[in-house]
């Protein structure tokens, strides 16, 4: 799976999870749900929700996905925590 969301140009899915790793891969995703528990990645455009009972919503929400690329962003911090613990720990 992680290969294919590698080398993929949209994620499609309702599983929280690929929301997740398609960001971590650069690759815009939509949702189809009704929400989201990574919110954070719906305000940064990585991730657009789409109503699961809507064929013209979940198309809405493809074509949006292509067209308008998100910003790259670090909502989860730069991968610095762990030396920064260490070092506090540290002292």
């Amino acid at each position: 799976m992680v290969q294919l969301e590698t080398y993929c140009t949209l994620a499609l899915t309702d599983s929280g999870g690929v929301q997740k790793e398609a960001f971590f891969h650069e690759r815009p995703c939509v949702t189809v749900r009704d929400e989201t528990e990574w919110t954070e990645l719906v305000d940064a455009g990585w991730n657009r929700l789409a109503p699961p009972t809507s064929v013209e919503g979940i198309l809405s929400a493809i074509g949006m996905a292509l067209t308008h690329q998100p910003t790259p962003t670090s909502p989860y911090g730069d991968g610095s925590a762990a030396d920064k613990i260490a070092e506090s720990l540290a002292e």
